[in-house]
């Protein structure tokens, strides 16, 4: 995928930087509010495993497309696109589905890993951000296999810098940001941008021979859009729009990006239900909750 990925990839880092953060967040607040200062070690541990863990991923899936044939190259980048469609449409609504719950569940399991031991705690710091970490890295690999040039690892890792500086400003509280509403905008540019993936993942397809219709256009709005100027190329890097897209290309795009966003915009979430899990530990001060504007 060549042109301007800054954007997005960008928005992909701060989107999922700040979904990292916050789990970390919560888990610190726990620990430094129940007087567990000296498991925090295990916290930071998990955490840089699991971010070593996602750099490992996102260069393996980078090398293995390096040395595989065109066709088999094409094959598994649509794979890749496609299944990280996948994860950012599962993401997307689980995150709203789960916000306001999210809290109170790492607390919960926190409280119980420390009764296990430092392993159980490093293991649940693990998990939570290896999730977080492992989808950025194949979201970041489909939105800019084939980019040229280096700005894409600049602009996810400025994603994800700005994040932490946002989840450290909200632990400090010298920021409140209305979280409810950022994961709504944010989800519905990420909508956008999976559609692109969607798309290039189908092209990928066709190119391999997987599926028919590379020639033929849905439409052509070249002399409209002039895929030379800075808007056309926006287009193109944010959200895969192109002025001559095929016919497949086109179904996949609008077949997907149009029924996700009703949903996404107008189903109402379900209630969550009572949690009354008591905590294993000294109960904590309230750290906060993954739907507010206050983590912590």
């Amino acid at each position: 995928m060549n042109g301007n990925v800054f954007l997005a990839t960008y928005l992909i880092g701060l989107r999922e930087g700040l979904e990292a953060t916050l789990v970390v967040t919560i888990l610190v607040a726990f620990l430094v509010k129940s007087d567990l200062r000296s498991r925090l070690p295990y916290v930071w541990s998990g955490v840089g495993v699991a971010a070593a863990l996602s750099v490992g991923f996102a260069a393996l899936l980078q090398f293995t497309s390096a040395n595989l044939e065109f066709q088999r190259q094409e094959l598994f980048e649509a794979v890749t696109s496609i299944v990280a469609v996948v994860f950012v449409t599962w993401m997307i609504f689980w995150m709203r589905r789960a916000a306001r719950s999210i809290a109170g569940d790492l607390r919960a399991r926190l409280g119980a890993a420390i009764q296990l031991g430092p392993l159980a705690v490093v293991l649940t710091a693990f998990l939570a951000v290896a999730r977080e970490g492992l989808e950025t890295a194949l979201i970041f690999f489909a939105t800019v296999q084939g980019a040229a040039s280096g700005w894409s690892v600049v602009a996810i890792v400025s994603g994800i810098a700005t994040s932490i500086l946002l989840g450290f400003l909200m632990y400090r509280s010298a920021l409140r940001i209305n979280l409810t509403r950022f994961f709504t905008w944010t989800g519905v540019l990420l909508v956008l941008v999976a559609a692109g993936i969607l798309k290039y993942g189908v092209h990928d397809l066709q190119e391999a021979g997987i599926l028919p219709g590379l020639t033929t256009s849905a439409f052509d709005i070249t002399g409209t859009l002039d895929p030379t100027t800075w808007y056309a190329e926006l287009l193109r890097g944010m959200f895969n729009i192109t002025p001559a897209p095929t016919v497949l290309e086109t179904v996949a795009w609008v077949g997907y990006a149009v029924p996700v966003l009703v949903l996404f915009l107008f189903r109402r979430p379900p209630s969550p239900a009572a949690r009354t899990t008591p905590a294993t530990v000294a109960p904590p001060a309230p750290v906060g909750d993954g739907g507010s504007s206050q983590p912590a």
